[in-house]
């Protein structure tokens, strides 16, 4: 039997609540779990925030144990801190290559890799100086 860490709808048409369940894979959506976690509210409240909450004890038990986890339950955990971030490639279009720019997990955009200490240019290293006092 393999055990999945995955969410589970409840809430109305358009406004979607979901909680966090352990369930055998096999088993439907909605149907048996063998125990919930925590919950994930996708609709921002009051604050403008995304809410949730998670049992950490009895996740990281089940993370031990083998459990896998889904890919929304994965980004979940990693925004909780449990799980180190899932790898992300951006696609150019679809079926198309992939781009090898890294991307920031948290906001999805790409990160600028930093430039090399030695492209600064020559007006700032100071050259012009070094040779004026030399004259």
């Amino acid at each position: 039997m393999v055990v999945r860490l995955r969410l589970s709808r409840f809430g109305c048409k358009n406004k979607p609540f979901y909680r966090v369940m352990a369930a055998n894979s096999r088993s439907p959506r909605d149907g048996k779990h063998l125990e919930v976690l925590g919950y994930y509210n996708p609709l921002p409240g009051q604050d403008g925030g995304k809410r949730m909450g998670l049992n950490f004890d009895r996740v990281k038990y089940w993370l031990s144990v083998g459990a896998q986890p889904s890919d929304p339950v994965q980004r979940i955990l990693f925004r909780a801190g449990i799980l180190p971030p899932p790898p992300m490639l951006a696609m150019e279009r679809k079926g198309g290559p992939r781009d090898t720019r890294p991307i920031d997990p948290l906001s999805g955009k790409f990160t600028n890799p930093k430039k090399p200490a030695d492209a600064i240019p020559a007006e700032t290293t100071g050259t012009d100086e070094e040779e004026a006092a030399s004259a």
